[in-house]
């Protein structure tokens, strides 16, 4: 006599969830999330190893300018001095968190550094004019729950100081 296995129906139920989620439709991001209030500029690290420390940041809001709620996007930030293919440093946030953000809500500040940057013992203010100094850009890359990361943007980082 041969057996048959089936499948527990809250195991279907679960299945059948799991499915769905994964088969919604891929989300625009660039289209549906709005990038507000942008400021770059250099973070004031500090003293490290007895010399002053600034690196590039990026401060912006999302807006969300779909019809539907949004969650679960995260948000990458990649610093280039501009002109060069090596990458500065880089960032990343989980921006948009599972509690989501209704239609046409604004978030609140987002915050992005690199941990790489310039160091000197000139004043902070006199590092932007020295001849080493090179200006930097930032991408910004959005990835919403699995989808692949999408660019959301670039901005060039302004030759300016930032304290908080």
């Amino acid at each position: 006599m041969r057996h048959r296995r089936f499948l527990h129906p809250c195991l279907l139920v679960l299945a059948a969830l799991a499915f769905s989620a994964c088969s919604s439709a891929p989300l625009d991001l660039p289209k549906v999330l709005q990038i507000t209030d942008v400021s770059t500029g250099y973070f004031d690290e500090g003293i490290v190893d007895g010399k002053n420390k600034i690196v590039p940041t990026i401060s912006l809001r999302l807006k969300n300018a779909s019809t539907e709620s949004i969650a679960s996007v995260q948000m990458l930030a990649k610093f280039n001095v501009v002109n060069d293919p090596e990458e500065l440093g880089s960032a990343y946030v989980s921006a948009i968190g599972r509690e989501g953000q209704q239609p046409g809500q604004t978030g609140q500040p987002i915050v992005m550094k690199s941990a790489l940057g310039y160091t000197s013992e000139a004043s902070r203010a006199m590092m932007f004019t020295h001849s080493a100094f090179k200006d930097v850009k930032v991408e910004l890359f959005g990835k919403y729950k699995a989808q692949t990361w999408m660019k959301m943007g670039e901005y060039k980082v302004a030759r300016q100081l930032l304290t908080r």
